[in-house]
């Protein structure tokens, strides 16, 4: 059964009440029957219109919502689909044997060496059986929510531009991120708080930076709001110095100040998004200085709560080497404070796990040694998102909060050097998890070697994952479009389909 959002009615199958009044209010006169219906009641009961906020625009969804929040997760670097989620026999029989592909194979440095294994175990967990590695075992608790994507296909090897690929689905700059293109539609759920929000690695900026959740052409007010929650302060320039001599006082007139004389120079550029921008961050930055604080401060938290996110003792210093501690407190860290800005109406957050490249390894490029990269940022990793999916479902919020996790591209199943992998843009494996997912799937086999798609005809792109998620937000992906350069631009490029199978 087709999924996809469609203003038509067919004949041959009745709709129910509400699929009719989604139907169409979609279409003509859409705007104008919508508001007829909600100032009559006819709409109160259906909770979908509640998922449009303040400054949204799109006035009408283009089909019923699953959800209406977001959790982007990104693993900068490359995570290895091949000794996380995408179990390989084949590897473990033949490993050390040459590698043979049966093709050229492009590879991005020299990393064609024999067939290597996995460093970590493979085991079935759950209701559906889904092999996954050692190091990935925490989401074993929580695996049959979620649903797998093993046959994904990039367009580069190269990390910047396959980076703004998978977040802003060209691989240029240029482009507004994911989450700002939801942000423009939705609207926001809560005016004391970004609507959309940005956690980075502790270390720094993956590729690109900024880049990556920049609004380009869209208003600038949906740009992604970045912010360090283990850091003092977790936002820059929200509040003055401890020792500076501006006063809370002074500063709320300082600011009131700007607004007026922004104000009245904005009168007259109405078709710059820049100043308006500018206004609503001081404004959006005085309700901040109330509402972030609480939102960020985990201490509160239930002792039980803070134990499964692995936040029960954490240790006054960490070793030089990466390690599984750290990187489980600081990941842990971002997924409970994405928990807690989810609840109070942030609409799209985005949590990255490594930050750009450099040595000794800080993220997922594990040339040299996939055991000693990917061990303790996978075990960091799988522990926060478990905890977060766990944390979302026992307060009623998974079934409407979509989780996806993501990297730029995969690595070889050959060996570079004696334990690490090259780049492999040509399969990799990202996964959904909530709002309207049918949980325990597994959708879209790699082949034998995790080398490419099993089907090379049919593979799976961002696009498709990127339409996927505004379908189950209550969006048309080609019909979410904004006109620059003389161009309808869109998420999808001109691609993408909503992938059926792993909606429930």
């Amino acid at each position: 059964m087709n999924q996809s959002c469609s203003n038509s009615i067919p004949i041959a199958s009745p709709s129910s009440r509400r699929r009719f009044l989604w139907d169409v209010g979609s279409g003509f006169a859409g705007v104008a029957l919508s508001a007829m219906l909600a100032e009559q009641g006819l709409l109160a009961d259906d909770a979908a219109l509640s998922q449009v906020g303040g400054g949204a625009k799109l006035q009408v969804l283009h089909c019923p919502p699953r959800a209406k929040r977001v959790v982007h997760l990104f693993m900068a670097g490359a995570a290895s689909h091949i000794d996380l989620f995408d179990h390989k026999p084949a590897l473990e029989k033949h490993h050390g044997e040459p590698s043979d592909f049966g093709e050229h194979v492009e590879a991005f440095q020299n990393g064609l060496g024999p067939w290597m294994k996995s460093p970590f175990a493979f085991r079935p967990y759950g209701e559906s059986g889904k092999y996954l590695s050692d190091v990935v075992a925490d989401l074993g608790e929580v695996v049959d929510d979620i649903a797998f994507i093993h046959n994904m296909v990039g367009k580069t090897g190269v990390h910047s531009a396959a980076t703004y690929l998978q977040a802003t689905g060209f691989q240029t700059p240029g482009y507004p991120g994911a989450g700002c293109w939801v942000s423009y539609a939705l609207g926001t759920l809560n005016e004391n708080l970004p609507t959309f929000v940005v956690l980075p690695d502790h270390r720094g900026y993956a590729s690109n930076g900024p880049k990556n959740w920049g609004s380009a052409f869209l208003p600038a007010r949906h740009q992604g709001t970045a912010i360090f929650p283990e850091r003092n302060p977790p936002i820059a320039d929200l509040f003055a110095p401890p020792d500076s001599f501006v006063q809370p006082e002074s500063d709320a007139a300082g600011l009131d100040v700007l607004n007026r004389l922004n104000g009245l120079h904005a009168a007259g550029r109405g078709g710059d998004s820049r100043l308006e921008a500018r206004i609503r961050s001081y404004e959006l930055a005085a309700r901040m200085q109330l509402a972030a604080p609480d939102a960020l401060d985990i201490s509160g938290e239930p002792k039980h709560i803070l134990k499964m996110y692995g936040l029960d003792s954490i240790p006054s210093e960490f070793s030089s080497e990466i390690n599984p501690v750290e990187e489980t407190v600081y990941f842990s860290r971002k997924c409970l404070t994405a928990r807690r800005l989810l609840e109070r109406g942030v609409r799209f957050v985005q949590i990255w796990s490594g930050n750009d490249n450099g040595f000794p390894r800080r993220n997922w490029d594990s040339h040299e040694n996939i055991e000693r990269d990917h061990g303790p940022l996978a075990r960091g990793m799988a522990r926060g998102t478990a905890a977060l999916i766990k944390d979302l479902k026992q307060r009623g919020l998974l079934d409407d909060t979509l989780i996806l996790w993501t990297t730029e591209f995969g690595r070889m199943p050959s060996t570079q050097g004696s334990k690490g992998r090259d780049h492999n843009p040509y399969c990799f494996t990202n996964w959904l998890c909530g709002g309207g997912i049918r949980g325990g799937t597994t959708y879209g086999p790699s082949d034998e070697w995790g080398y490419k798609p099993l089907d090379r005809l049919h593979p799976t792109t961002v696009y498709d994952v990127h339409a996927t998620m505004l379908h189950l937000l209550g969006i048309d992906h080609e019909r979410l479009t904004v006109r620059h350069n003389g161009i309808d631009r869109r998420l999808t490029d001109v691609h993408g389909h909503v992938i059926d199978e792993i909606i429930a």
